[in-house]
């Protein structure tokens, strides 16, 4: 049997529409970081050296008898909060410009998928794949947290709406952000019309005070 992160980690996967607080687990990823527009060529590449590694780290577990299916695709966003001061989760989106932003795309990994079979996996992503940029993939762990979260469907463009959702639920329960803005992109985003697509927005917080 695969072992399949989406239903095991349920909490993880899943979000209502409406804004939500969460607890979540530690995990670890494989990750790469990126800056810039993201409807730019560096930004697939970047996607395409991930899955690459993903799908060697696949092969690799499989032979060990830990097959898994490949997780969905996710990325945390920021940007330099100096350069771009007093603006806040909603506005940021539309204020700071979409070359301005870095990213660091991720792919979450069983806990049976070990550094070094990730370290393998790049090696055999350049080698014999010829990514060459599957090299700038690393290894992440995360500890657990809490978040404010909600689904968000539609495009990406129509975000702040629901991220100006997610920052009065902070304000009225009491919380403030404590990490980078998180997304997990439910729906293939190269396949799924624009209207359809459903992202979970993910903001880690902690309590006020």
């Amino acid at each position: 049997m695969k072992k399949d992160l989406k239903k095991l980690f349920k909490t993880y996967y899943s979000s209502k529409t409406k804004p939500e607080v969460v607890t979540l687990d530690g995990a670890h990823y494989i990750s790469i970081n990126g800056k810039g527009d993201p409807s730019k060529i560096e930004f697939s590449d970047n996607i395409q050296a991930l899955y690459s590694v993903a799908y060697v780290a696949k092969f690799i577990a499989k032979e060990l008898n830990a097959d898994f299916v490949v997780p969905k695709l996710e990325a945390q966003w920021w940007y330099d909060e100096k350069k771009y001061p007093d603006l806040s989760i909603e506005t940021a989106p539309k204020k700071v410009s979409r070359d301005e932003w870095e990213y660091r795309l991720l792919i979450r990994m069983p806990a049976e998928v070990t550094p070094g079979m990730i370290a393998d996996a790049k090696v055999a992503a350049v080698d014999k794949k010829g990514i060459e940029n599957a090299a700038s993939v690393a290894h992440m762990s995360a500890e657990p947290l809490t978040a404010v979260q909600m689904l968000h469907v539609g495009p990406f463009d129509t975000e702040p709406e629901s991220l100006l959702l997610l920052k009065a639920y902070m304000a009225e329960h009491g919380y403030e952000r404590a990490g980078l803005h998180h997304e997990i992109y439910l729906s293939d985003f190269r396949k799924t019309a624009p209207e359809k697509l459903k992202t979970i927005l993910r903001e880690p917080v902690r309590k006020l005070g």
